[in-house]
């Protein structure tokens, strides 16, 4: 993977924090910090499609293990085979 340099400015607590578990975890510091940028970037990151795009009908209560794994797989078998009716 290509990486780019860049300068942070940290906290000299966070950084001896950093230093401590690099070499408790026998990694570079600089992979610590790379990690909390990836974990910062992903907290942050807008996506393009809301986590949950689809819904399904129900009853207006709170449904059964049974009939949601029953109410999924009939909207599958609807998805898979457009125009016939269940």
């Amino acid at each position: 993977m290509s990486m780019k340099r860049t300068n942070v400015y940290a906290d000299p607590e966070d950084l001896a924090i950093i230093k401590e578990a690099a070499k408790r975890r026998g990694i570079s510091e600089a992979e610590i910090i790379r990690q909390g940028i990836h974990l910062a970037a992903m907290a942050n990151r807008v996506w393009d499609e809301p986590l949950f795009s689809r819904t399904f009908a129900g009853p207006g209560r709170t449904l059964a293990k049974g009939e949601v794994r029953d109410a999924v797989a009939d909207a599958v078998r609807r998805e898979a085979a457009p125009g016939t009716a269940t």
